[in-house]
């Protein structure tokens, strides 16, 4: 099952969020390593998916975690635009 989100809304929740990110918690966001065994699934599901390969279930997995990293890719950028803005000559 797939869930659509409202963008204008998710943007707001996300600006509200990250509006309240201290400059560490900015940091060790932006820095922060993805999992290695996460990352392994991934690679090896984004493989699968090339090759036209997955199961249903592992397509809604697949599915699911991209969803997932879109949502973390925007909070990163908005922390770091933050950050940025709170130092500009960084």
């Amino acid at each position: 099952m797939s869930v659509q989100l409202d963008s204008v809304s998710l943007e707001k929740y996300l600006r509200q969020l990250t509006d309240r990110f201290t400059p560490e918690l900015v940091e060790h966001f932006a820095t922060l390593p993805p999992d290695p065994a996460f990352q392994a699934r991934l690679d090896e599901l984004g493989e699968k998916a090339n090759e036209g390969a997955l199961t249903d279930d592992e397509h809604r997995e697949y599915a699911t975690y991209i969803e997932a990293m879109d949502v973390i890719a925007l909070l990163r950028v908005r922390a770091l635009a933050r950050a940025k803005n709170r130092h500009p000559s960084a």
